[in-house]
């Protein structure tokens, strides 16, 4: 069993994970965390909404936060001969209990006691607050030969003990993020860990029952189904990006003929420095309301598309507009995106997947105004996906000081 420790919006974070790993497989830990059923390790270079990944220890059958630490004390001793020869680097992360730092510091300085006389070098890592921060455990190197980061998460009346695998490299996005070549703000700027989580969303597979699902899905996660990711709204490339680090071929069109030029750069960069295959993308002009994608090629039994876009959120706001101007950008952004979905329709195949971006307005308290369209996707020839784990509600990625958010989308070609 493995742990997965979930992002800013868990719901968005459960999301991504049941698309991957189906909703029988996966069981959240409150808030914070999730019970994945996968003998493997997480894939957590793919997975821009966990955090860390972990695997499980053992289940202590308690919620005595004291008595985990005891179990650590004994327990720690007895594996440390499975080091290699150096120094120990040692954190404790604590999810769904109030720890101080105080409290967290005297209990590891104990361990740190107890470490030294076995004759084992460790260096602690204080915490700052009950769990380490993804950077601390980065560049301590806790997921090493020589790094343990031990999680200990509450479970209704269990604590939940285990180790830390693998964690988000916040470096590597970075450098995706803003080393690009060719960066453009007014066209908005996609998180590359977004991307990720719409990918991973928009290749969720539908089955018929659940050992064909199963199938299906490690047919996908081995890539013996080649998938072109398109995305009609392209801009910068972003989407393109991830989707070829993840291993899917891509296929990008924007209105805009600078943007394309935009994206081609991005992605001839991403050739050199990330050592991606050649000859897996392709970019052309086009609107989205009227262009015709060339998908020759890549609908046969062992190809599929799936499109993941940001569709047109319009003009950056900084605060909420008057009803009429919100009114007349609300119109021009639902405008584009159902032309778009009706001129994609007829060209894509039953059953086709797709994850959309659609702008959504926050009014504050956690209220939003909608797409319009979104009210009668039927009509246009698709239907809403709905998740186990998520509702469509909690799919609107958002910080509170924006006000256009991001409506994740789910929908299948009828």
């Amino acid at each position: 069993m493995q742990i997965a420790i979930l992002g800013r919006q868990p719901e968005i974070s459960l999301a991504e994970l049941e698309s991957l790993f189906g909703a029988e497989n996966v069981t959240p830990l409150g808030k914070y965390a999730a019970l994945v059923n996968s003998e493997d390790p997480l894939p957590q270079t793919r997975l821009g909404g966990t955090m860390k990944s972990a695997k499980l220890l053992t289940r202590l059958e308690n919620t005595d936060l004291s008595g985990a630490f005891t179990y650590l004390q004994q327990s720690i001793p007895e594996h440390l001969h499975y080091l290699p020869e150096g120094k120990l680097q040692l954190g404790v992360s604590v999810y769904g209990y109030p720890a101080t730092r105080d409290w967290l510091l005297k209990q590891m300085l104990t361990l740190k006691k107890l470490i030294k006389k076995t004759g084992q070098s460790v260096r602690i890592i204080e915490n700052k607050s009950e769990a380490l921060e993804t950077a601390q455990v980065l560049y301590n190197k806790l997921t090493g030969p020589l790094g343990w980061e031990l999680l200990l998460i509450k479970d209704c009346g269990d604590t939940l003990v285990a180790q830390s695998t693998a964690v988000q490299d916040i470096d590597a996005y970075a450098k995706r993020d803003f080393e690009r070549p060719m960066r453009d703000a007014f066209v908005g700027m996609l998180p590359p860990k977004l991307a990720q989580i719409m990918i991973n969303l928009a290749t969720i597979q539908i089955a018929a029952n659940s050992k064909q699902q199963t199938d299906e899905r490690k047919r996908t996660t081995n890539y013996e189904l080649r998938t072109t990711i398109l995305d009609p709204f392209c801009g910068t490339g972003v989407v393109l990006q991830e989707a070829l680090l993840m291993g899917y071929d891509a296929y990008g069109s924007d209105i805009s003929e600078k943007m394309v030029d935009y994206s081609t750069k991005n992605l001839e960069w991403l050739e050199k420095q990330w050592k991606v295959e050649s000859g897996k993308w392709k970019m052309e002009p086009g609107d989205a309301t009227n262009h015709t994608w060339d998908f020759s090629q890549k609908t046969t039994n062992d190809q599929r598309i799936t499109i993941v876009c940001e569709t047109y959120l319009g003009k950056p706001l900084t605060s909420i507009p008057n009803q009429q101007e919100l009114d007349r950008i609300m119109s021009e952004s639902n405008s584009i995106a159902e032309g778009f979905l009706k001129n994609l329709a007829p060209q894509i195949q039953s059953g086709t997947k797709l994850c959309l971006a659609l702008p959504a307005w926050s009014l504050g308290n956690g209220k939003f105004k909608h797409l319009k369209m979104l009210d009668h996707l039927t009509d246009l020839g698709y239907n809403r996906l709905e998740l186990v784990h998520a509702t469509n509600s909690e799919l609107i990625y958002h910080r509170e000081d924006q006000i256009v958010a991001r409506e994740l989308t789910l929908l299948v070609r009828s």
